[in-house]
């Protein structure tokens, strides 16, 4: 871009007062570059992925062994890279699918700013935005470019994702507004004075892909995974070559192809791709919803989550009201209680859903007569709003509309009155009229009663099937609204929520951490929750160890949002919500979020059941590989049967098992819990299958020795490494079972078939040695049933 100057000039401010820019400056402005260009993407460009796929450290390493041995072996050794090949495209394919998922959801996800050009007010992309522009704002709306303040009505604006200060600044004509805050209350408009880089959060919005792998305990774990066996393959493949190929002084291609035999199963290379296809497949899976993943380690922290706080308004229940009762206080007239709502329902551009409500029952009349002359936008700290009018009469109010238990003093009789309502679940409103002004600090009080507005709130459908789901995964559920706690709680009773009888007052939340902490995890219903107060429990219940999931869909919920494990917000909640959240439910179905949590725990699950497949292969190899240094004899394997091996035992099996329903709610500490189980199962398989080699080797003499002695070590641990496979494939299925038992048929007819048994090289010789190598693979899996029982009772599965 080629903007000229980060302030404008007069030349720029050229458009009317209010009007906005004409067609004509705007033109001007986009052939000036004067225009918000900086990319929005929403996940990883084709090149990226390709990238990513190709160029890693292990397939360097099996790309070299590959061009190695397809010069000095057959075909049949070289079988390990055409699986590479595979492998990477397979996990290309899986990402782009889920690149054209993310894509499409975030445009149906995007929120338009609307901006004024000509006098009209116009929604547009992001990206449409020039300088100069009038860019209008409400509650909820965030501040996408930086500009300076034109038009303020109680404008108030949060600062806290950029300042980390949570208090609301208010803004009048002249001050500066920066990308990256959004408005809580009022409205108004600024003019954009910087756009594209030049713009204060422009620099992390161009990196904030949403394909970004953030804080992922599975990838990091994989990753240190790889690290140390990257420390252990380094040495152990260096004295593995130098042992063929100058100890034993055997023929040269020979030596070089058992050599690579050795050094290319201790790389876990499907590993990598299959948590890359998971977590693809589960962006695909999820966008068939409607559900817009930002952030894709978001899938895995949901599956983590044991709390999800929610937002009672549009979660629990539909963001449309209806007003069931208007009931008249200290002697009103029905009448002119409905002309004043009408006139304060007229006051508001921006009405929220009781507002509406409100609207919908109270219209303006249409003869008009009353005029606005002050006005008081709705805030979530204060729970109500205001206008001031002059009426027919040419007389001045003021009138005051929000909680009663905030407007009306605690000794106050209409109180009961409204408990009665509350506990039926009704939202109750009062309208009274204000003493003082509207702008004062204590505006309400001394306010004189004037009518209750009686509102009923329609419930999800979903709601009640979704919090038994949550009840039945043993995952706590705590409604925090800013409504009266006992309206809330009989809400949550109508859902069947356990321990919606007993809701708490958050003014009557200790302000400890500690006791906040206590409070949060004794009660499920809060009640009369301040923004600042939901943020402090979710900070309690994280101080206790919890992972925190937090539903919204109001700019009061961004900031508990921002600060939760794992924020989750409705498509049609602010564009706040959905900008600080990391997954968006774009169909604003509650319903949905049983989906991400099981496709979290499939995820998580079934890679660390794959990851033990995977790594039990590297710590045999390297052991293998170590036994064959320290006892100076051949490597028993050419690379055609670990390639076989490894399909059959691994490969095939764990494709299928890494996509297979998982419902095991997510543990922590990934890496310990795999080596737990892998290393034992390593260990028992190379020695299984060395102890049956050394044994081949006393037996057989003369010509095609070694190939039998292979044929019988091959056996012995493919018998040991189905085991396994049958372990990790438990609790058994119909398929599960199919599926053990095709790839164990499978081997078999490589043994049965002459050509396939020339070309992998495996032929039984004799009927001593085969049955032995069964004998010792069985005393091996009775040792595996043995480890596996012993790790789980010593550390809980």
């Amino acid at each position: 871009m080629t903007q000229r100057a980060s302030e404008l000039s007069g030349e720029q401010r050229a458009g009317a007062p209010g009007r906005g820019l004409t067609a004509a400056e705007v033109a001007e402005r986009i052939s000036r570059g004067e225009v918000n260009d900086v990319p929005v993407r929403s996940s990883r460009s084709l090149t990226e992925i390709v990238r990513a796929n190709v160029f890693t450290r292990f397939n360097l390493i099996i790309g070299v062994l590959w061009v190695i041995m397809l010069s000095v072996a057959p075909i049949q050794d070289s079988l390990f890279g055409f699986v590479i090949i595979a492998n990477t495209g397979i996990g290309i394919v899986q990402e782009w699918r889920a690149k054209k998922t993310l894509d499409s959801l975030a445009v149906i996800g995007e929120a338009k700013p609307v901006v004024r050009r000509d006098g009209a007010a116009t929604e547009i992309h992001t990206s449409e935005i020039v300088l100069g522009d009038l860019v209008e704002l409400g509650p909820g709306d965030k501040v996408v470019v930086d500009g300076t303040v034109a038009e303020a009505d109680g404008l108030e604006v949060d600062e806290s994702l950029l300042t980390g200060e949570a208090d609301p600044v208010l803004k009048k004509t002249g001050d500066t507004v920066m990308s990256g805050s959004f408005v809580v209350a009022g409205g108004g408009a600024f003019t954009a004075t910087k756009v594209g880089r030049e713009a204060y959060a422009a620099q992390l919005a161009e990196e904030a892909s949403r394909f970004t792998l953030v804080r992922s305990e599975l990838r990091s774990g994989i990753s240190t995974i790889l690290k140390y066996i990257t420390w252990m393959m380094v040495p152990t493949a260096t004295a593995l070559v130098i042992s063929q190929l100058v100890v034993k002084e055997h023929n040269v291609k020979d030596s070089v192809a058992r050599t690579v035999g050795g050094i290319v199963p201790m790389i876990p290379e499907g590993l990598v791709l299959l948590t890359s296809v998971a977590f693809a497949i589960g962006v695909v899976r999820l966008g068939r919803k409607q559900c817009l993943v930002q952030e894709l380690p978001a899938i895995e922290g949901l599956a983590r989550v044991d709390v999800v706080c929610l937002d009672k308004t549009g979660t629990l229940t539909e963001g449309g009201m209806d007003v069931t009762e208007l009931r008249a206080l200290g002697g009103s007239e029905e009448a002119h209680l409905r002309r004043v709502l009408g006139a304060f329902g007229a006051s508001e551009p921006r009405p929220n859903a009781s507002l509406q409500a409100i609207i919908d029952a109270c219209p303006a009349p249409a003869d008009g007569g009353w005029t606005t002359t002050g006005t008081l936008p709705f805030s979530s700290a204060r729970k109500y709003s205001g206008a001031a009018f002059t009426e027919d009469g040419g007389a001045s109010s003021a009138w005051l509309l929000g909680a009663p238990d905030v407007l009306l003093s605690e000794d106050d009789p209409a109180l009961a009155e409204i408990g009665h309502l509350n506990e039926q679940g009704l939202r109750v409103l009062l309208l009274a009229r204000a003493r003082g002004e509207l702008d004062a600090p204590d505006a309400a009080e001394g306010a004189e009663p004037a009518a209750l507005v009686v509102l009923e709130q329609r419930l999800r459908p979903d709601a009640g099937r979704t919090l038994a789901y949550f009840g039945e995964q043993r995952v706590a559920t705590k409604v925090i609204s800013g409504d009266n706690a006992v309206s809330v709680g009989a809400v949550a009773a109508k859902l069947g929520m356990e321990g919606a009888d007993h809701p708490l007052d958050a003014r009557r939340m200790p302000e400890d951490a500690d006791e906040m902490a206590t409070a949060m995890e004794r009660n499920a219903v809060f009640g009369r929750v301040t923004p600042q107060q939901k943020r402090e429990m979710v900070a309690a219940l994280q101080s206790r160890g919890h992972t925190v999931a937090m539903t919204g869909d109001g700019v009061n919920d961004v900031l508990a949002l921002k600060d939760a494990d794992i924020g989750v917000s409705m498509g049609s909640g602010s564009e706040a919500t959905r900008a600080v959240a990391q997954i968006v439910l774009l169909d604003n179905s509650f319903a949905t979020l049983p989906s991400v949590v099981a496709e979290g725990r499939r995820v998580i699950g079934n890679i660390t059941r794959v990851a033990t497949l995977f790594l039990t292969k590297t710590v045999y190899s390297v052991l293998l590989a170590v036994l064959v240094v320290c006892f100076q004899v051949e490597y028993p394997f050419l690379p055609r049967h670990l390639t076989l091996l490894s399909t059959l035992t691994i490969g095939v099996p764990a494709f299928f098992l890494a996509l297979a329903p998982n419902k095991e709610r997510a543990h922590p500490h990934f890496v310990r819990r795999v080596m737990r189980y892998a290393i034992p199962s390593g260990v028992i398989a190379a020695a299984a299958t060395f102890v049956m080699y050394l044994i081949a080797r006393h037996h057989y003499s003369g010509t095609g020795a070694l190939d039998a002695e292979t044929s019988a070590a091959t056996l012995t641990l493919f018998l040991v490494s189905m085991w396994v496979l049958a372990i990790i494939a438990r609790p058994y299925t119909w398929w599960r079972i199919c599926l053990v038992a095709a790839m164990g048929l499978a081997f078999l007819v490589v043994l049965a078939v002459p050509w396939l048994q020339d070309f992998f090289a495996l032929k039984l010789v004799g009927t001593l040695m085969p049955w032995t190598a069964v004998g010792i693979a069985v005393v091996a899996s009775a040792a595996l049933e043995y480890a596996w029982r012993l790790v789980g009772r010593r550390f809980g599965g």
